[in-house]
């Protein structure tokens, strides 16, 4: 194999988070598909290198960076666009779980959602898909993942879809805040989902993240971790190992901790100490 070639590797998986969703991390040198269809929405996030497929009629070329959005029970194809090939995540969404998150968005029951036909090139959605992806793929932070991939597909939909779902308006509401907050709070240790905080204030996942990250500033994932290491404060002063204290404040582990504490004080926990 040449070095500057991709591999023909693939690993597809799924998460609790996302329920009947697969999930696929994958590059490709030579490996060509056939016409097919899925009868989910397909959102690729092209890494690097590049794919052209056969979509609708048209032929296109998918570069890093790019979103060529599949729709539910479209055929198309598949294969390199450059000598090198290609490397992409792809999440297939279930329609029903797309179609949630729309009517999240806008308050009330919306249609299937239909994306363009042309690629989707929006930098910024890339990101945040690259970055749901990779959270729920290492299954380190249920909460971050999954805040991550209700952020990246409300901004899909919200951007991109033909019919994009108008965002209905939020109220202040200080007790549903200070509810999640409790939640949050209640044991460090004990991994919480954003639907299961959802579900303690009767919002959407959509609407109870963006009210709390309205509210304080933070989403809440952030929020929980900053509360984690001001809850670490006193053992570190006292003495106890960076490792334990990491271990007892509910991070996943060492480095974990002291990427988030630098984050907050400048310098790692040990020379805080």
């Amino acid at each position: 194999m040449h070095a500057d070639r991709f591999r023909n590797a693939a690993r597809y998986w799924r998460s609790p988070l996302v329920p009947d969703a697969d999930m696929v991390t994958a590059e490709y040198y030579d490996h060509e598909f056939s016409p097919h269809w899925h009868d989910a929405y397909t959102v690729p996030v092209i890494e690097a290198g590049a794919e052209c497929f056969d979509y609708r009629g048209a032929h296109h070329v998918a570069e890093a960076g790019s979103v060529p959005v599949i729709n539910p029970g479209e055929v198309h194809t598949g294969a390199r666009a450059v000598d090198a090939g290609w490397r992409y995540r792809v999440f297939y969404l279930p329609v029903p779980f797309v179609e949630t998150l729309a009517r999240d968005l806008s308050g009330r029951p919306e249609s299937s959602p239909w994306f363009p036909d042309e690629i989707i090139r929006d930098p910024d959605l890339a990101r945040r898909l690259q970055i749901a992806h990779r959270l729920l793929e290492n299954g380190a932070d249920p909460l971050a993942a999954e805040l991550a991939l209700v952020d990246a597909v409300t901004t899909l939909l919200g951007r991109h879809a033909l019919e994009r779902p108008r965002i209905a308006p939020l109220a202040a509401d200080a007790h549903r805040v200070t509810t999640m907050k409790s939640r949050l709070a209640e044991d460090l240790l004990e991994p919480v989902t954003l639907a299961e905080l959802a579900q303690t204030v009767g919002l959407s996942t959509f609407h109870a993240a963006r009210l709390f990250t309205r509210e304080t500033g933070l989403a809440p994932h952030a929020w929980r971790n900053q509360l984690r290491i001001v809850r670490a404060l006193p053992a570190l002063r006292a003495g106890a190992s960076v490792t334990d204290v990491a271990a007892a404040s509910g991070f996943t582990d060492q480095s974990h901790f002291t990427r988030h504490f630098k984050r907050t004080f400048g310098v790692p926990p040990g020379r805080w100490r």
